[in-house]
């Protein structure tokens, strides 16, 4: 009776949200897809014991309430587990919705698991964002299908949540930033930093609470006189005062070395002013003419948004300003359309589609420019993610070209990727590139304004080292493409050479090519013809291996293979993971069962979290801060298993410290030194240290027993003097 209960006030509660956009079919067919999910769903629960089907009912209610899709939108929503999880087919939701609500419950359906993907979670990102260019709503459901998850991850066991959080910050927090859903990516991104690093969520969380009451009367007292001023305008117009986000003080405090105390600007101000679209730009201007009467502006804090959007739509007019007191105060001053959609962004979007008269539709042609990479992409589902990747950018570069167009590519894009977003095939008999009339490499970073001309010749082809100098998917995967094609015709010649070996030895190609290339360790027959015809395969080999039926017999293993990689799919009931003597645990069993390094990208020390990592290489053991961790737990979490350590603590680690501060010119290598050895009892291992404009920056091994002398070194050495900052070296 509970449980229908909250089922039933969950779904009142959505429908009130949609009611205002329903007609009577629409009100009909979202009664029907609850009633279905209810249904299909009835026998299942989630991990924190609630019936499964508050789940899409959750994630219909996000979809209407927080980025207002409409009714279409809330009954994919509400199916969209139906089709993966229980006996219900697309074929009967197609039957009963017709075909745009089985295309949309297709796209979020995750493939059947196949195991010799490479990574599976690759697969299924690739289905989802291919969808993306038949229904943008696609990816909008699925991002509110990650909100609700990451709300309610705290009943799931910790190794699950890294996974969950890595992915989010992976792909979901990237695509909420390009389709402007600023709101849930800001979300996102705090429940990120709440599951990766809750210690530092909780502190930065505490102290915004101890402030929270000097915050609201200094918001008071900043606003008082634009209040007054603003009124002057005679148009409708709000003033809202709210703190950074969680995540984004926690970058802050990163980027700048700083403790939470020296951030000034904690304070961000919003002006909203309601006007009509012609007057949008002028006001916004005005606005700020008002607020620069009254406080001093940071000039090189001025972003004008306004006169040129984001890429992905957003506008704004930026500033920050030195407040009573000296405090740095960011304003946001934008109109009402312009905060609807920086708050919503595609589907806010839609509702002012064709307003504005120069607006020549920007996710159009960010859609246009994905959908570049998408149908030229045959590689692998890892690549396409990476390359996919390269369009969800949140810093960018304007550049124009000799006639005064201009490209919006992402920070850190080269010349060559400006030739490949002209055409790709600019880009691909790209032969010379002047910057400001001057000629540059390939490699060039992009400025902004910088003017770009480009030069072809019908002679030039691509090679393997430009993929190291272009970021954009488009230039990317349009250069694998054309080396792939010349790989093809090279490997071509060895296709024909191992048939004449295999003619010769009197037995079929096709029924030996694919163990073959398995047993020499390809992935599929183009590179391992391509191997032969760069003779790194010796044919000759080939009369070793015994012939069985027209077939070469592999029944014998090789003695490369690693047999540490056959991970037993369960523990032992008879293992006892808390009382091991192994250093490490491995899912459940004990460690010593496996070949397994420490990851030395991460240098794991004892009481870090972990994970365990298997790739053709072995196993490694990695930290879940490692900077590798987001890309292997998001795109190879098939690969990922659970480790924790065991009960051995006879082990030493290596642990590097970066330590920045002064240069005092005496005394602070001594001081350092000091602290490790005499105070602290820790062996230095190396110790590097570099001084230029009156800062030094020191590189610092330890050997540690544990991650909390580690965290003590760390405290000590930031109480010497002089020093500005201590931290752990990825």
């Amino acid at each position: 009776m509970e449980d229908e209960i909250l089922i039933q006030d969950a779904y009142a509660k959505l429908l009130k949200i949609i009611r205002p956009k329903m007609d009577n079919d629409d009100r009909f067919n979202v009664q029907k897809a609850f009633e279905l999910a209810k249904e299909a769903h009835k026998d299942q629960r989630r991990k924190s014991g609630e019936p499964y089907i508050t789940h899409p009912i959750s994630v219909a209610t996000i979809c209407a309430e927080e980025i207002e899709l409409g009714p279409t939108a809330v009954i994919a929503a509400l199916l969209h587990d139906v089709v993966e999880d229980t006996p219900v087919t697309l074929e009967d939701i197609r039957a009963k919705f017709g075909d745009k609500i089985a295309v949309i419950v297709d796209g979020l359906t995750k493939l059947d698991s196949d195991n010799t993907a490479k990574s599976p979670q690759a697969e299924n990102f690739r289905k989802v964002l291919r969808t993306l260019l038949v229904d943008v709503r696609v990816v909008l459901i699925k991002i509110a299908d990650r909100l609700h998850n990451m709300r309610t991850i705290g009943s799931m066991p910790g190794h699950k949540q890294q996974k969950i959080a890595a992915e989010t910050k992976y792909i979901y927090i990237p695509l909420a930033h390009r389709l402007g859903i600023y709101s849930i990516k800001s979300e996102l991104e705090d429940l990120w930093l709440k599951i990766t690093d809750r210690e530092t969520y909780n502190e930065i969380s505490r102290k915004l609470n101890e402030t929270k009451r000097d915050r609201t009367e200094y918001i008071k007292q900043f606003v008082r006189p634009l209040n007054r001023a603003i009124k002057g305008m005679e148009v409708p117009f709000e003033i809202i005062g709210r703190p950074k986000s969680i995540y984004s003080i926690h970058n802050k405090m990163l980027g700048k070395e700083v403790e939470f105390e020296e951030i000034y600007d904690l304070f961000a101000i919003r002006i909203i002013i309601d006007v009509p679209l012609s007057q949008e730009k002028s006001l916004c201007w005005q606005v700020y003419s008002i607020i620069t009467d009254f406080y001093s502006p940071i000039p090189e804090r001025l972003k004008d948004w306004v006169t040129t959007p984001k890429s992905n739509g957003y506008e704004s007019l930026h500033t920050t300003v030195i407040g009573p007191y000296g405090r740095f105060v960011e304003i946001q001053i934008r109109s009402k359309r312009m905060d609807e959609i920086a708050e919503r962004g595609f589907a806010a979007h839609w509702k002012y589609k064709g307003i504005k008269d120069n607006d020549d539709n920007v996710y159009e042609k960010w859609l246009e420019t994905v959908r570049d990479t998408i149908e030229s992409s045959d590689h692998n589902a890892l690549e396409f993610l990476s390359d996919f990747k390269s369009h969800l950018f949140s810093e960018e570069v304007h550049v124009f070209t000799p006639k005064g167009d201009m490209k919006v590519l992402p920070l850190g894009a080269t010349a060559l990727d400006f030739a490949f977003s002209i055409h790709s095939e600019v880009g691909i008999t790209c032969s010379t590139i002047k910057v400001n009339s001057k000629l540059v490499p390939f490699s060039y970073l992009l400025k902004n304004a910088d003017q770009v001309a480009v030069t072809t010749s019908k002679n030039r082809k691509p090679n393997k080292d430009w993929l190291s100098f272009v970021v954009t998917g488009k230039a990317r995967s349009r250069i694998r493409q054309a080396l792939r094609e010349e790989k093809k015709e090279q490997a071509s010649f060895g296709k024909e050479a191992l048939l004449r070996k295999l003619n010769a030895l009197k037995i079929d190609l096709e029924s030996n090519i694919d163990n073959l290339a398995r047993h020499y360790n390809f992935e599929n027959r183009l590179d391992f013809y391509y191997a032969i015809s760069e003779d790194q395969i010796n044919l000759l080999e080939l009369k070793q291996i015994p012939i069985v039926d027209n077939k070469f017999d592999f029944t014998k293993k090789k003695a490369t293979e690693v047999k540490s990689l056959d991970l037993p799919k369960a523990p032992k009931k008879d293992f006892d993971s808390t009382n091991s003597s192994s250093q490490i645990v491995i899912d459940g069993q004990d460690g010593d069962n496996f070949a397994y390094t420490l990851a030395p990208c991460c240098n794991p020390v004892l009481g870090d979290d972990i994970f365990a990592y298997v790739s053709a290489a072995g196993m490694k053991i990695h930290r879940n801060s490692c900077p590798n961790a987001e890309n292997l737990l998001a795109s190879m979490s098939n690969n990922i298993h659970k480790a924790e350590w065991g009960k051995s603590t006879s082990s030493l680690y290596y642990t590097d410290l970066v330590i920045t501060g002064v240069d005092k010119g005496v005394g602070v290598i001594q001081a350092i030194s000091s602290t490790i050895s005499s105070n602290l009892g820790l062996n230095i291992r190396s110790f590097s240290i570099d001084g230029h404009d009156g800062f030094f920056e020191g590189r610092l091994r330890l050997v540690v027993n544990n991650n909390n002398q580690l965290h003590r070194a760390i405290s000590e050495l930031k109480k010497i003097d002089g020093i500005r900052n201590v931290v752990r070296e990825a």
